[in-house]
């Protein structure tokens, strides 16, 4: 992901009274390193979502409005924890990729330096993406982005139901 590259693509505006049922949750934590460093990429990695909607807007019949949070909202609402996610950042500075760190199977690591967990089916909505610094992580969303990025999405926008047994402890 191109950190100068712009998107032309807005953030569609929330409705009115938010439908959390469409919601894609993108979840750095509340660290303030992480608030500082992967907040960013989060932006970034929702306007990147933005931009693949918008451009498939007559194929998808589902809304989706992904939303950069951090990790101690997204652990205290319970029904968030069963939209899709992507969480970004470290197990030290975000509380959910501490969760995933045993939850998830790893995807992608290279160097045990970088990490993407997920389903490679994406039966199971929920990602996590880390490196063990900025420039790390920065890569690791890269990697996600180019090769897993489509496929999450087209599943994010076609589910029927959520999976129950996503409840963190």
């Amino acid at each position: 992901m191109k950190h100068d590259s712009p998107m032309p693509d807005q953030q569609p505006a929330p409705p009115g009274d938010m439908d959390q049922a469409h919601l894609l949750l993108i979840v750095v934590g509340a660290h303030l390193r992480a608030e500082i460093v992967d907040r960013p990429l989060g932006y970034l990695l929702r306007d990147r979502i933005v931009h693949w909607l918008n451009t498939r807007d007559a194929e998808i019949n589902i809304p989706l409005l992904p939303v950069v949070c951090s990790d101690i909202w997204y652990v205290n609402q319970r029904e968030l924890q069963q939209r899709p996610t992507i969480s970004l950042g470290g197990p030290r500075v975000n509380a959910l990729s501490a969760y995933y760190a045993n939850k998830l199977s790893p995807a992608l690591v290279l160097d045990d330096q970088l990490l993407v967990q997920l389903d490679p089916e994406f039966v199971d909505l929920r990602v996590g993406v880390w490196g063990m610094n900025n420039d790390l992580t920065a890569g690791a969303l890269d990697l996600f982005t180019n090769k897993y990025l489509d496929a999450f999405l087209r599943a994010a926008v076609t589910q029927v139901e959520p999976h129950d047994d996503v409840e963190i402890a």
